[in-house]
């Protein structure tokens, strides 16, 4: 490990549940995510910002030009929203935008950072991609943050942690020629240690039907709590989602943490074989947002719905857990947590 890594210098990366700071999203502009869609996509954006500043916690909205204008009108009077005028190539935050750092125990005097990951929108699908492969980098100097450059290409949807240095990890989008040719797991696994202090990484695999991220793990498994995790689970065996659930629930019954523990895996039911003007998209309950007061899920319209809130109404006592209509949302293959990017509460500024 080299001196001038995070991971050695006492950063590490926070689990979603730990304080916050900040939530950024970037507005969205670009028509062709939401094909022949768009119109109510800004709208939506607007009542995630409004939900979260509603709780009492910052919202940061990055955009430019026609799109900030577009924000400033529709957030007008919205307190608790900041607009910072950055350029983006569209609305994807989470996998565009810096990688927070937090301090390890014991390590709080260090100053705030970032890790800026290389971009190339999920592997060269829809370029151009030159200001969001720019934005996690630009976001963090606007903080006045110190930035670490990545080494690889890797989309903040693609890890979920445990906040004490167990990462989900999906193989598929990160052990992957078109966006880190030659990496090895072995290499890939180096960098997580390096960058983010992963002490243990659990990989996966599978992708949902209709997902062009090639299996971003927010969308299959996600943490909870230490040794706790949500899993996706597909109970049609008709859904082409069937069986690679199946086989991400065995990989994580078996696995254990950082500490050693053998995960304790929550199924979550996924909606079976949702589809929109013939096309089936990555519906999925676990692209859901954990806030310091709430947790914003998204909801499809389905029987599917009400067991996974209270699913996560059981797993995050004292927080409000907030339904978002994700219908339209999903048609751009996304949904909460995608759109997001949770900035953790640095040491020095708790109260």
């Amino acid at each position: 490990m080299s001196a001038s890594t995070p991971a050695s210098l006492g950063y590490r990366l926070a689990a979603e549940w730990e304080p916050q700071q900040a939530v950024w999203l970037s507005w969205p502009h670009r028509r062709a995510t939401w094909p022949d869609h768009f119109e109510p996509i800004p709208h939506l954006f607007a009542d995630v910002a409004r939900r979260i500043a509603a709780s009492g916690q910052q919202v940061c909205v990055v955009a430019t030009a026609a799109a900030l204008a577009e924000a400033q009108q529709i957030l007008s009077g919205v307190n608790g929203v900041s607009l910072i005028d950055l350029p983006t190539n569209d609305s994807w935050l989470r996998d565009s935008g810096p990688v927070f750092l937090s301090a390890q125990p014991g390590c709080g005097s260090l100053p705030p950072a970032a890790v800026a990951f290389g971009f190339n929108a999920w592997g060269g699908k829809y370029p151009p991609w030159n200001d969001d492969e720019a934005l996690g980098r630009r976001i963090a100097e606007s903080l006045g943050m110190r930035v670490f450059s990545g080494g690889m290409v890797l989309e903040g949807g693609a890890i979920d942690t445990d906040g004490e240095g167990t990462l989900l990890i999906n193989r598929l989008c990160v052990v992957d020629e078109r966006r880190n040719p030659g990496r090895s797991i072995a290499e890939v696994e180096q960098v997580l240690r390096d960058q983010l202090a992963a002490k243990r990484v659990i990989w996966t695999g599978g992708e949902l039907a209709g997902d062009d991220t090639d299996g971003h793990i927010d969308q299959l498994a996600r943490f909870v709590a230490p040794g706790r995790v949500l899993a996706a689970r597909q109970p049609d065996p008709l859904d082409p989602n069937y069986a690679s659930l199946e086989a991400n629930l065995g990989i994580l019954r078996a696995a254990r943490d950082a500490s050693g523990r053998l995960l304790e895996v929550v199924p979550v039911d996924l909606p079976s074989r949702f589809q929109r003007y013939g096309v089936q998209l990555p519906a999925s309950s676990l692209n859901f947002l954990v806030t310091n007061t709430t947790v914003l899920v998204p909801v499809f319209s389905d029987p599917a719905d009400e067991r996974a809130l209270q699913t996560l109404e059981a797993c995050f006592p004292g927080r409000s857990i907030e339904p978002v209509d994700c219908r339209d949302l999903v048609w751009g293959r996304g949904a909460v947590h995608c759109i997001t990017r949770d900035q953790p509460r640095w040491p020095q500024d708790e109260v």
